[in-house]
């Protein structure tokens, strides 16, 4: 079969890449440059606990060796501060690294990559779509046909494939802007983020109001300014003034030494795309969605685009179309970012406004200052990672549903568990290898030998059950996870995300709630019957089925 076409090499298209050949599907990556990027200190990303993990993950490197994770955060206003938080296990630590130092360790992670091939200096023209696949035509040095069976933009907001398509990109431009530095000094704050709301020095003229603060290694930070509204030009001077003031407003005291590496002005867009999937073109990243407003990063969105899509094209990649499991991309992670843009813009008036609640709310300012921080850290209604409980992957009502700390459409919780061959392993690890997770929870294994557990109890039954189900399935085992009780067994999607929590082994209901979440059967064989005379997609018949053969077992 054809390989899957990958439309930009920035670190979204170069994710997908990673995560399509982890899951044995050949890609070409059309890359319009010459196959490296620009140190650039100033062009930077946060990344969440999630995405993080999913980057190394992927690269096979611990990234927080190359960026920074914050010790800390803490929100000023004028001199007063109005919250700390410290980094530790109960709150996790966002992650934050030079979007350069990104990619290059996904293309060295790339370069030993067999299934993927990145061909440089490849800028598309003309995208041609039949049944059977997708063929892309580029132009430049090495310019010729590509013949795919899927085709991927992630070729940024001036996406190619998305304007080849004609699909619509409605929104709004320049939300917000930002002066933006990169500079190595010392601040009294190590390791630690900073917003600083209405700082007390207006030395400059129109101040912005607001300046962030990031950490990165080697003693280098990146300091944005948040503009007022307008066209202002932003001059090497006038940047230059902004630095002084700040560093010398911090430190109370003289502008202290400082090293300037790196500057530009960063214009944040709200825009998202009407449709995210054209028959065999699928839009990811910032040519499906851009935000950022209000301390908010795109790139963790653009992620998690690649995490839903993976595991879906590989699965249609490997055994024929499954077009309610390729829309289900389009309907679960369009809506999360709509919800993200939604709470980005109703939140904006009030936040950046002169007057709304301020004016007539006691303590709304320490409220917007709340909002601002939910945005930077990756929590609340502006940040946090969206789920997906309204999925059309989600099973219907099943007799042995219980609840646990986890909703159903979440992501798990990172527990230890015992893998199939007797390691312990952290549960995330066994994520984006295109399986279904099957988790048991059984206190006290944990301090026994897998040889004298394995065979005992429920294992048996649950094992057969897992042989059984409509998709590649692993079986993990828990000593424990948050609000399960004992032998309570759970359904993990390929992505880490929740199906069903049930009690106990019950064969019918994890076959139904296996085949709800690969979207039933494939597109070809809809409603076909199988030898037996029965419906394949009927999830009740195949769950019996299934419950009958574990029974056999």
């Amino acid at each position: 079969m054809d390989p899957v076409i990958i439309v930009g090499a920035g670190p979204v298209g170069l994710a997908l890449a990673l995560a399509l050949a982890r899951q044995e599907v050949p890609c070409v990556v059309l890359d319009e440059g010459p196959g490296k990027d620009e140190a650039r200190p100033a062009r930077t990303v946060v990344l969440r606990e999630d995405t993080a993990a999913l980057m190394e993950r992927l690269t096979g490197v611990r990234l927080a060796h190359a960026g920074v994770r914050w010790a800390g955060w803490r929100s000023m206003r004028r001199k007063q501060v109005m919250c700390e938080i410290p980094f530790g296990d109960s709150e996790p630590a966002p992650l934050h690294i030079a979007q350069h130092v990104l990619t290059g360790a996904l293309r060295t992670a790339l370069a030993g990559e067999r299934l993927v091939r990145i061909a440089v200096d490849s800028r598309l023209d003309t995208i041609e779509q039949e049944p059977s696949g997708v063929t892309a035509h580029t132009r430049g040095t090495t310019g010729t046909w590509w013949r795919g069976s899927y085709l991927v933009g992630c070729d940024g907001p001036r996406s190619t494939v998305r304007k080849l398509q004609d699909i619509r990109f409605p929104g709004r431009t320049a939300v917000e802007r930002h002066a933006v530095a990169a500079l190595r000094t010392e601040l009294p704050w190590h390791d630690e983020a900073l917003l600083h709301r209405v700082p007390p020095w207006r030395t400059s003229g129109p101040s912005a109001g607001e300046i962030t603060a990031r950490p990165l290694p080697d003693g280098v930070w990146r300091l944005d300014w948040l503009l007022p509204p307008g066209k202002e030009l932003v001059t090497p001077e006038l940047l230059l003034t902004r630095v002084r003031e700040t560093l010398a407003g911090w430190t109370d005291g003289p502008t202290p030494p400082y090293e300037l590496l790196d500057t530009g002005v960063h214009t944040v867009h709200h825009r998202l795309a009407r449709r995210w999937r054209a028959d065999r073109v699928f839009l990811a990243g910032d040519a499906a969605h851009l935000l950022g407003a209000l301390g908010t990063h795109g790139l963790d969105e653009g992620l998690r685009d690649v995490d839903n899509l993976a595991w879906k094209l590989a699965l249609a990649w490997h055994h024929g179309p499954h077009d309610a499991l390729l829309d289900s991309y389009q309907t679960e992670r369009r809506a999360i970012v709509a919800s993200r843009l939604r709470a980005a813009d109703q939140a904006l008036p009030l936040v950046r406004g002169g007057g709304g609640l301020r004016s007539y709310v006691p303590g709304s300012a320490r409220g917007h200052d709340v909002l601002l921080m939910d945005g930077h850290l990756g929590r609340g209604a502006l940040g946090a990672p969206g789920t997906y409980a309204d999925s059309p992957l989600a099973p219907g009502r099943l007799e042995g549903e219980v609840a646990v700390g986890t909703v159903p459409g979440s992501a798990v919780t990172d527990v230890r568990v015992t893998a199939e061959d007797g390691t312990f392993v952290r549960l995330r690890s066994r994520l984006g290898r295109g399986a279904l997770l099957v988790v048991l929870i059984a206190p006290g294994t944990g301090v026994w030998e897998r040889r004298h557990w394995v065979s005992a109890g429920i294992m048996p039954r649950l094992a057969a059950a897992v042989s059984a189900l409509p998709h590649p399935a692993e079986l993990l085992v828990a000593e424990s996870y948050p609000g399960a009780a004992a032998h309570t067994v759970l359904l993990v999607r390929p992505d880490g995300h929740l199906v069903t929590a049930l009690s106990g082994v019950r064969p019918a209901d994890l076959y139904a709630a296996a085949e709800a979440v690969v979207g039933g059967t494939p597109t070809a064989g809809a409603g076909a019957e199988d030898g037996s005379g029965e419906s394949a997609g009927d999830g009740t018949r195949a769950g019996a089925r299934a419950d009958a053969r574990a029974g056999s077992r």
